[in-house]
């Protein structure tokens, strides 16, 4: 006895078609760098670090605390855009690591802290250690560099009026990109008229 006979091929037929169709038609979020204002694709976001032996004082940011001993102080600092509310900045901790075949990843908490007397949020991770990995037997003994970060992720509104401060401990990165709106609002029942 055979599993598809003529109906149920055609009938197989018009399923995969319309799955076809209907992942066409899906909606994704994606990631999308915007252009940079001079027109270029390039990075338009700067980065500087700092450590507690070459720590310099800016304008922009004297009223955050120096780093401390062991710790990097990571600022970011966003160019001006058209309109920055349609722009979101996704942040990741991590380190770079030489992996074998196992996932691994890291345990770090982010925190939150605020300026005092200024109302500025700046972020730290006082510690970074291995955390959770697979146990699968790697037959092939490679290892490679992979970026693993720690669990706490980070959407911040884009505000190109502050920089975005981080402090972190040595041999830690700091993984960004930029989000773009691409689609209007979506109303949730009727939308008042």
């Amino acid at each position: 006895m055979t599993l598809f006979n003529a109906g149920n091929t055609r009938f197989a037929r018009t399923l995969l078609a319309s799955s076809l169709i209907l992942s066409a038609f899906s909606f994704n979020a994606n990631a999308t760098s915007p252009a940079h204002p001079s027109g270029l694709n390039q990075n338009m976001i700067g980065s500087q670090m700092y450590t507690a032996d070459d720590y310099s004082v800016t304008k922009e940011t004297k009223m955050f605390p120096e780093p401390q001993a062991g710790q990097v102080q990571h600022i970011l600092t966003l160019p001006k855009l058209d309109n920055e509310a349609d722009y979101r900045v996704e942040i990741q901790i991590g380190q770079t690591k030489m992996v074998d075949c196992n996932k691994h990843g890291l345990v770090g908490e982010l925190k939150q802290h605020t300026v005092k007397g200024w109302g500025y949020n700046y972020y730290q991770v006082d510690s970074i250690s291995d955390g959770p990995s697979t146990m699968m037997a790697c037959f092939e003994q490679t290892t490679t560099e992979k970026f693993l970060p720690i669990r706490d992720d980070l959407m911040l509104k884009y505000d190109s009026r502050l920089p975005k401060v981080f402090y972190l401990p040595e041999n830690t990165q700091v993984r960004y990109r930029v989000w773009k709106v691409e689609s209007p609002f979506n109303y949730s029942g009727e939308a008042t008229k």
